[in-house]
């Protein structure tokens, strides 16, 4: 069942990665680790010492590559859907791959990993041999809060 052919479903979440580091903040930080660089780069170059600004540049490479690589990974997102009959998990991917799992509500189980401390670690459906993560991206906080409204949908949804 897609989420085009009934209107009203009983459960619908479009779950994202909280990212905190806009584009134009990641140019910031950016710019002032290369400012931060240059400093001690000069006093090294005039010092003799010049292959330490090489170094220090590849440092700064190494943080613009990190922070690209980890906010291209913050466009993942899944869509969760529940109607009576059908339960619908829509996985796509940072590359923008995209993959529809269907489940019947009356035969999968949801599946709440917890720490010692009882809160969230892991959110799963569970369902004739298949284990799939819901929300992995998610703070506990976020977890333990879709784990409550779900698991109440869910239970709606049986009847």
């Amino acid at each position: 069942m897609s989420t085009k052919t009934q209107a009203k479903p009983l459960f619908a979440a479009t779950l994202t990665p909280h990212r905190s580091l806009s584009p134009r903040g990641k140019r910031v930080v950016i710019g002032l680790v290369a400012a931060l660089a240059l400093v001690p780069g000069v006093v090294f170059y005039f010092a003799g010492a010049w292959p330490v600004v090489g170094f220090m540049g590849l440092d700064v490479l190494a943080i613009w590559l990190a922070l690209t690589i980890s906010m291209r990974a913050g466009k993942a997102y899944e869509v969760l859907t529940l109607w009576p009959g059908a339960l619908e998990l829509r996985k796509v991917d940072a590359k923008g791959v995209e993959e529809v799992l269907s489940f019947v509500p009356a035969a999968v189980r949801f599946v709440i990993d917890r720490d010692y401390n009882e809160r969230v670690n892991a959110l799963w459906l569970k369902d004739n041999g298949r284990k799939v993560g819901v929300g992995a991206f998610l703070s506990a906080d976020d977890k333990q809060s879709l784990s409550k409204v779900f698991g109440t949908a869910l239970r709606k949804a049986r009847g």
